[in-house]
């Protein structure tokens, strides 16, 4: 699927193209769910931008467009969460990418509920569509990805429950807000590379994690 729009993205005097990709579960059901916060960071970004969402491609809901003439590929991969590696590998050999241009979004339990963090590498964490990811690179884990702070599941509830809940509307304001703060990252590192805008990124996340509860909402 090269069309012109695609071809421009491959010459020699243009920016090298980025392959942003959301994890989550396709269909209403899971629609507003904790499990899909990178299906909405997609969704947040493209808008934003003015790029429109409107092609299926490698089993992925699909996007490209220029950020500031910044090539950028957008995919919220349909093939659920937990082979997400099914169409995120083909996306990025389809376009010849290395894994260091491949930026995943996902949920975290580990981090509070509306907390960002923007990692050059790192493990899966136990993530089921990380995993899948992982195994569809050969194992490769050297690729970026943006962490979505979901909190941890309150009491005894089950884990996987707390994946497939939806938001309270105190916890949705912080996703909502985290999403703005995604949006504005991401730009800052077309502008300015991943290893700069993770520095600055960071830092000022690490702030907001001080500030926050760190009880799970």
């Amino acid at each position: 699927m090269l069309n012109r729009l695609s071809r421009r993205f491959f010459c020699s005097d243009a920016p090298r193209p980025w392959l942003f990709v959301g994890l989550g579960n396709p269909g209403d059901k899971y629609k507003g769910t904790r499990h899909n916060v990178g299906f909405e960071m997609i969704d947040v970004f493209a808008q934003s931008q003015g790029i429109a969402m409107n092609t299926v491609h490698c089993k992925a809901i699909f996007g490209q467009g220029f950020v500031d003439e910044v090539p950028v590929f957008l995919a919220k991969p349909q093939t659920y969460m937990n082979l997400s590696g099914e169409s995120t590998g083909p996306l990025a050999a389809c376009y010849k990418l290395p894994l260091n241009r491949v930026l995943v979004f996902h949920d975290d339990m580990n981090l509070p509920c509306g907390v960002l963090r923007l990692n050059p590498n790192g493990g899966h964490g136990s993530h089921n569509g990380l995993k899948s990811v992982f195994y569809n690179f050969r194992g490769n884990r050297e690729f970026p990805r943006l962490r979505i702070g979901i909190g941890r599941p309150p009491g005894q509830m089950d884990p996987k429950a707390h994946l497939l809940q939806k938001f309270n509307a105190t916890a949705q304001g912080r996703i909502d807000a985290a999403l703005q703060e995604g949006v504005d990252v991401l730009k800052l590192l077309l502008s300015k590379g991943l290893n700069e805008s993770a520095r600055r990124f960071n830092t000022e996340q690490k702030y907001k994690h001080l500030r926050l509860e760190t009880t799970a909402m």
